[in-house]
């Protein structure tokens, strides 16, 4: 591990560990993310840049580097990154993602100590070169207006920012789930620590607009997973309710791709036969927490 100095360590600004993970892949994008970093006003930063399978090279002064010689997946990975980082404050970026503003981490850490209950903070995802950004980056179920901030339930994993103190009390990342889903189990982990998960269409994030579906396992891991993410997290009759009603979901959806389909369906049955427990089981979320949900408008049915 490579043993610089956090950037700005400066007593009395707020400190912040940053994450970014990355297989060493796209150093162009690597090289954006890391000099939006450095370029971060008014805060404390220990940031570590994760190879996951790659040992990162190249890497700017101040920032560190932590190599893991194997592939562990992008949820154990971030794991990997937040138990060697340092600070009050904990923000998750990947690698193709960068800060737009440069007061960015500033103004979210600010946030955190206005709003007492906030527990997540995920930004807008935009694409600067571009006006069509996806509706699939506003993590909730009215997506006409990407601006409107609100509380959420499933976050865009590519910049988020918490504190460390909840981080720990969720347990971290679903290690286990490699790919796809691991924001809205994060989330509910929030959720149910007593704290809320806010949508900052306010504040913005820079990413390209790229096709998910890219991932040769796009369809089975996205099933897999709500399987996963239900068994892990809600007690019955949600545990079968949530997984089910999204396999009739989304094979509505897919029913031209038969291709598509078969591979939804595999991933579904592949969940309920094997383990979705990484390293110990935890506990199910409370029913108090669901009742919270629900009042706020996303019980875990959808």
């Amino acid at each position: 591990m490579n043993s610089n100095s956090p950037l700005n360590n400066r007593n009395d600004l707020p400190t912040i560990g940053v994450v970014v993970l990355t297989m060493g892949t796209r150093p162009e994008e690597l090289n954006r993310a890391l000099e939006s970093l450095l370029d971060q006003q008014g805060v404390s930063i220990d940031a570590v840049v994760v190879g996951n399978g790659w040992n990162p090279t190249g890497v700017p002064a101040g920032v560190r580097t932590h190599h893991l010689p194997e592939n562990l997946g992008i949820p154990a990975g971030r794991n990997a990154g937040a138990a060697v980082v340092r600070g009050e404050y904990l923000c998750f970026l990947d690698d193709d993602s960068w800060f737009l503003d440069q007061d960015f981490l500033a103004e979210a850490i600010q946030r955190f100590k206005d709003h007492p209950g906030l527990g997540l903070l995920q930004p807008r995802i935009t694409d600067p070169q571009r006006d069509d950004d996806p509706t699939r980056w506003i993590p909730r179920l009215n997506k006409r207006t990407a601006e409107v901030p609100s509380k959420v339930f499933h976050v865009g994993e590519t910049c988020l920012v918490t504190t460390m103190d909840l981080f720990q009390q969720t347990g971290g990342w679903a290690g286990g789930f490699w790919y796809a889903h691991e924001g809205i189990e994060l989330a509910w982990r929030i959720w149910d620590t007593g704290h809320y998960v806010w949508y900052a269409g306010d504040m913005r994030i820079g990413h390209p607009v790229v096709d998910p579906r890219r991932h040769d396992e796009f369809y089975r891991l996205n099933a897999r997973n709500r399987v996963w993410l239900a068994r892990r997290n809600l007690p019955a009759p949600f545990r079968w309710i949530y997984p089910t009603s999204w396999l009739l979901i989304e094979c509505l959806r897919l029913r031209a791709n038969r291709s598509a389909v078969a591979q939804y369906l595999a991933g579904w049955k592949a969940g309920w036969s094997g383990s979705p427990w990484y390293r110990e089981p935890r506990q199910k979320i409370k029913w108090s927490t669901i009742l919270r949900m629900t009042v706020a408008g996303r019980p875990p049915i959808l």
